[in-house]
């Protein structure tokens, strides 16, 4: 059986291949492969549609079609073809619901307003993290990230006293897959979203550290939330991992300056200190955190 990532390496194959074709200097070549692809996509998609239709008319295939939407890889194969049984706006709510946990811990939330035909998002950012400098993250990488990844074929988002972002221009013969990739505000390093192995091994009230992509970033599991970080005091530059995780509270070993975990990693002695947050993903057992490109170090010293 196919896994995620092999079906992601294959898409993101396909891509690389019809751009290939789209800039073909052959004019006719082009045409024929445009035409080749469209059919086939065609011939796929009314297939798909007969079983889906099949399903629905069986005894308990409302169910099993909502099971379907729900997996990863079906639910952007239906997508793809025009045949998500899920309509916009649940899928976006969804979405959001996975990235509530790490927008608390900013204190704040996000509403959905709308998701229009068109394609169009509106939130509203609410509480403590509107208008405040983790906002423009908590929007570009986790929440964008999430709703790209539920609803792909979302077109622009907007909230509310922030700037309307859109999806990277896709290939124009066929658009198969999002690019995760993002460029956080003010012209900071592009950032990635890479897999975490095994987090959720991790016991309550404890930390880790995991060198990501060239990141070296702590983990922290307070009952069943976690909270991803740069692994550095910003007080003395020593490695977080040597201190105490005890309740919400991490103490650096090396000046014994305290950290708010759950708040941002907001000091708490000094205002003027917080920890560098990287955003995180958690999904049935599935972890993703977001690291910058461009910022590779050797992990800090233990």
């Amino acid at each position: 059986m196919q896994n995620s990532g092999d079906f992601e390496r294959r898409i993101e194959r396909i891509d690389a291949l019809v751009a290939e074709l789209d800039n073909a200097d052959d004019l006719k070549l082009r045409d024929s492969a445009r035409e080749l692809v469209q059919t086939i996509m065609d011939l796929h998609g009314a297939g798909l549609e007969r079983l889906l239709a099949i399903l629905d008319g069986a005894g308990g295939g409302a169910g099993i079609i909502d099971q379907m939407s729900r997996d990863g890889l079906v639910s952007s194969l239906l997508l793809l073809y025009g045949l998500h049984p899920v309509d916009l706006r649940t899928r976006v709510d969804r979405a959001l619901e996975k990235t509530r946990p790490y927008l608390r811990s900013h204190g704040g939330n996000v509403e959905l307003l709308d998701a229009d035909e068109s394609g169009t998002v509106r939130l509203r950012m609410e509480g403590s993290c509107h208008g405040c400098p983790s906002s423009a993250v908590t929007l570009k990488l986790a929440i964008e990230e999430a709703i790209r990844e539920a609803a792909p074929d979302v077109t622009s988002i907007i909230v509310e006293g922030q700037v309307e972002t859109k999806p990277s221009p896709g290939s124009p013969l066929v658009p198969l897959s999002y690019n995760g990739a993002t460029t956080r505000a003010g012209g900071d390093p592009d950032f990635s979203w890479e897999a975490v192995e095994n987090l959720d091994v991790l016991p309550a009230g404890s930390t880790t550290t995991i060198f990501v992509a060239g990141q070296d970033v702590l983990f922290c599991r307070r009952s069943e939330t976690f909270y991803a970080y740069g692994n550095r005091c910003p007080a003395c530059s020593r490695a977080l991992a040597d201190g105490e995780f005890t309740d919400t509270i991490l103490t650096c070993a090396g000046c014994g300056e305290r950290f708010d975990v759950v708040n941002a990693g907001a000091g708490i002695t000094r205002a003027d200190l917080h920890l560098e947050p990287y955003p995180l993903l958690v999904e049935a057992g599935r972890a993703r955190v977001a690291v910058p490109f461009g910022r590779l170090e050797n992990p800090t010293a233990r």
